[in-house]
């Protein structure tokens, strides 16, 4: 088995010419939201019925709720913030909102933070009115409860009306795949929000807009719908134009700045591998040594940071200790990559005697908790070059996450892993003999930057796809892991023959030679030597 370089026409999405539109419709908000549109219509059918919207963080509300309000021709009004009784029940000169013919969104966030208005509110939908004063007033507005999806799962458990008042739930999709839509129409849903922002895109802004989408899905075949994080980008690029119409490379300017605002932490962390504080080979072999990848996510920003993972082993009781979760600095899910590497290496060796080996594995240098079991895959392959005591080559980083039969699964974070690494390499050099190894799986989600792909197109950097953990081993160590025969025994010169005649001889079935003390006399009382 051998490792596949990945095509250069993989390394990032690609989309034809689209043309703009002459003006783009307010309902186009509405672009991807099937499930959306069918709570809204079954809403809009049942007359005392309240919907629940679980929207995210990145969606523009304004722009939804006037979508939805189109599509039901109707009036809409929005609640959010310090929600006081006279706002919904009136006073004594106002008959409340809830007395309107009106679409009215709640933000549901405002509302629970106030006990006694939510139980009003219940009550006043179970009634179908209420009481102002001594008058009977008929509630004749329509609710519509939006807010985060974990607030819809407390209500129906702890809410005992909830389920009576509020039992349509709409799901708003924060990204589309490009099977369901065309880019026309997404393009024209980039359209309108320019125009909320009070710009006009130029033909040369769709396709790093198209980009910049692909970015936030992780995912070439798929668009978000994260309406308010394009506006911000749209404001940020509008300023950097001075001017109303907003090109590709305004876009490009914007995302330099918005980087540079929020890259402090990559610098200082780049700053300390560069004045050699952090002990980070990016050339030559070593034995039980490899470069895995890691990703720090600080809310804000997200950025790849190449990490040093070392193992030894020695004579023991078959255990594979992760020193970073016996130091408390290793999460559940690290600790489950352990585990299942262990596992692994069992199922190959171990499977009808115990083995006695012990080994060490830690992240060198690492201060601060680890989790996640993308490092599973290196920590694997470091494991195995200590046994066999075969060097790793230092210039390729490894990132994925294994199963117990060796499969390499998909990880988060592959983009900022492999520029990561590609910017360690960079400052230092490209010698041609460095690259990344990542899953099969992950080659979908890449969306690399050009300077990146230029390097792979001339030879300067590499980038490997595997599906296999033998696939990484044999690319890191030059030598095959052999196949075994039918006694489970493999070619003796191949690495897992190395490493079964290494784990042999810890058992004591071996050829070691013997350094015991009465051996070493012996040695000393033969002929010829003094």
């Amino acid at each position: 088995m051998k490792p596949n370089p990945i095509a250069i026409a993989q390394l990032a999405p690609s989309f034809p010419a689209v043309s703009l539109q002459t003006a783009a419709e307010a309902d186009q908000q509405l672009l991807g939201q099937a499930r959306l549109k069918s709570a809204f219509s079954t809403f809009l059918r049942l007359k005392h019925q309240g919907l629940f919207i679980a929207d995210f963080d990145g969606i523009h509300r304004p722009a939804l709720m006037k979508g939805l309000a189109i599509l039901a021709e109707q009036e809409f009004d929005y609640l959010f913030g310090r929600i006081t009784r006279a706002q919904l029940f009136g006073g004594t000169e106002s008959n409340g909102i809830l007395a309107t013919s009106v679409l009215l969104f709640i933000d549901a966030d405002s509302l629970l933070h106030k006990p006694r208005l939510w139980e009003m509110l219940v009550e006043a939908m179970l009634r179908n009115g209420y009481q102002r004063g001594e008058q009977w007033q008929q509630l004749t507005a329509r609710i519509i409860l939006i807010g985060h999806a974990g607030y819809y799962s407390e209500l129906l458990q702890l809410e005992r009306n909830f389920q009576n008042t509020f039992s349509i739930f709409g799901d708003v999709a924060d990204e589309v795949d490009l099977s369901q839509i065309t880019l026309e129409e997404y393009v024209a849903w980039l359209q309108q929000l320019a125009q909320l922002t009070n710009c006009r895109l130029s033909s040369s802004a769709v396709n790093p807009l198209l980009n910049f989408s692909c970015q936030l899905t992780e995912h070439q075949q798929r668009l978000s719908l994260a309406s308010q994080v394009f506006i911000q980008l749209l404001q940020e690029a509008t300023t950097v134009a001075g001017d109303v119409e907003v090109t590709g490379e305004h876009i490009r300017l914007a995302k330099q700045q918005r980087q540079f605002r929020h890259n402090a932490q990559e610098q200082l962390s780049a700053q300390n591998v560069d004045d050699a504080f952090i002990h980070l080979p990016t050339s030559g072999e070593m034995i039980g040594q490899i470069c895995g990848l890691t990703v720090i996510d600080s809310g804000d920003y997200v950025y790849g940071e190449p990490a040093r993972i070392t193992a030894s082993v020695h004579y023991g009781d078959g255990e594979v200790a992760d020193i970073e979760r016996k130091s408390e600095l290793g999460g559940n899910i690290h600790a489950k990559g352990m585990m299942i590497l262990s596992s692994l290496m069992y199922q190959i060796f171990g499977r009808d005697a115990p083995l006695h080996l012990s080994a060490n594995i830690v992240f060198e240098q690492s201060y601060q908790e680890i989790d996640g079991d993308s490092a599973s895959l290196a920590e694997y392959c470091c494991l195995i070059s200590a046994i066999s005591e075969q060097p790793i080559a230092q210039g390729i980083a490894v990132t994925g996450a294994l199963d117990q039969f060796g499969n390499v699964q998909a990880i988060g974070g592959v983009n900022e892993k492999i520029e990561g690494f590609y910017n360690l390499c960079e400052r230092r050099g490209l010698t041609g003999e460095q690259g990344v190894i990542i899953p099969r799986s992950n080659v979908q989600q890449l969306n690399l930057p050009e300077r990146i792909i230029a390097a792979v197109k001339n030879g300067q950097f590499h980038l490997y796809e595997i599906s296999h953990v033998d696939d990484a081993m044999e690319l890191l160590m030059n030598k095959a892991t052999g196949k075994p025969d039918d006694a489970d025994n493999f070619p003796e010169e191949s690495l897992y023959g190395l490493v079964q005649r290494r784990l042999d001889r810890l058992a004591g079935n071996g050829d070691e030679e013997d350094f015991s003390l009465f051996s070493r006399l012996l040695r000393k009382l033969k002929p010829g030597r003094i």
